[in-house]
């Protein structure tokens, strides 16, 4: 069974057991959290579209942990002007892992 779920802004695929990491959600590691926005379920020949969610559907996961992602560069630089900034950033993020996946 397969589900599209949406959570901060984006779209994520997901199966039962699938490990994936997320926008940063305000659970700590070790608590469950439910998705309620449920796009679509796809189970096997049976598929369920939302217009735009499926009634009723839900996504049940549990937070493994959360952690920032590697740093990224940004360097801003204008010729001839002797202007030049380095910035760097790391996205927070949440690793869950999907548990039930209930219609």
């Amino acid at each position: 069974m397969q589900a599209i779920i949406v959570t901060g802004g984006k779209q994520y695929s997901v199966a039962e057991g699938d490990t994936l990491f997320i926008e940063k959600l305000p659970q700590e590691a070790g608590d469950d959290v439910k998705f309620d926005e449920v796009l679509a379920i796809v189970d096997g020949e049976n598929t369920k579209f939302g217009a735009p969610t499926v009634a009723g559907a839900s996504v049940s996961a549990k937070v493994v942990k959360n952690g920032k992602g590697k740093k990224i560069r940004v360097f801003k630089y204008l010729p001839k002007k002797g202007y030049r900034k380095r910035q760097g950033h790391r996205q927070p993020y949440t690793k869950v892992e999907i548990g039930k996946i209930s219609v």
